[in-house]
């Protein structure tokens, strides 16, 4: 024991290999993290409160963009959570002939950017495109619209809930689901009773982060939606342009309540994974 103890003092740093690694890293934290936060915040209330609330209800446009952020987000968010379940499902539960493959198509949107992302619905749905003249014939409009900005949201925030829910079900077996299939369960009774009470954490942290991403969005959105104000503008996209109309008290103001969000999402990641943690030491 003594020895351990003994080998264990040796291995650790000097005291000022400690506090100097510490302070960069508090350091650093403050002025990209801590500082521009607090920033937003001042500069939203710089003209007081009642200003504040004026630049987020007053604008017509600015009302717009926040009443259609809330919009497109919930729904990215449904069809990917349905999406995300179904191919944890099949990849963890299935072997099969390009399975590795489909794995590595649902991170792809990691690895393309927003921007190229939009694009490449621009070439498939717009006026030009491949669908433009049989779209344009039916009197359907994707880009430059609502259903574009859906659909580059939810493509951008495809992986999170299918890449939470993979490991998750790969870990929990299949044992307890083909038990219930024995004593004669339906499959939704399996899925409702068995399988969701074992990824519920898994499955909140995923549409957790999928929300905040999809809140967020701006390259992919901004190609797809022409940033039309009071149309086609979301909460990211109106702040650019208010920025870019050097309207600061109001452009802080609405990237405040996008930052709000962020830090609301944080505090919810925080509390499951100490849930999770919790559950884990039972």
């Amino acid at each position: 024991m003594e020895n351990n103890s003994t080998m264990r003092t040796g291995q650790r740093d000097p005291a000022w290999v400690r506090w100097t690694l510490t302070g960069l890293a508090v350091l650093l934290l403050t002025v990209l993290v801590i500082v521009p936060v607090v920033n937003v915040f001042v500069q939203a209330f710089s003209d007081g409160v009642a200003a504040y609330w004026s630049y987020l209800v007053a604008d017509p446009d600015t009302r717009h963009a926040i009443l259609l952020t809330l919009l497109v987000a919930p729904v990215a968010v449904l069809l990917n959570t349905l999406f995300g379940i179904a191919a944890a499902w099949l990849i963890a539960r299935y072997r099969f002939p390009g399975r590795t493959l489909l794995t590595t198509l649902i991170d792809l949107p990691f690895s393309v950017s927003p921007v190229v992302a939009g694009l490449v619905f621009v070439l498939l749905f717009g006026l030009q495109g491949y669908l433009g003249p049989w779209l344009r014939d039916h009197n359907i409009r994707i880009i430059f619209a609502i259903p574009g900005i859906v659909l580059v949201t939810t493509f951008v925030t495809f992986p999170f809930v299918a890449r939470e829910l993979i490991p998750v079900m790969e870990e929990v077996g299949p044992e307890e689901e083909l038990a219930a299939l024995t004593l004669g369960a339906t499959p939704w009774q399996i899925f409702w009773y068995v399988t969701l009470p074992n990824i519920k954490w898994g499955l909140l942290y995923g549409v957790i982060l999928c929300n905040a991403r999809a809140m967020g969005e701006f390259g992919a959105v901004y190609v797809v939606s022409g940033h039309i104000a009071g149309h086609t503008d979301t909460m990211p996209l109106r702040v650019e342009k208010l920025f870019q109309e050097f309207n600061m008290p109001a452009s802080f103001a609405l990237a405040s309540v996008l930052t709000l969000l962020a830090l609301v999402t944080l505090g919810i990641k925080t509390y499951l994974e100490r849930k999770v943690r919790a559950e884990l030491r039972k």
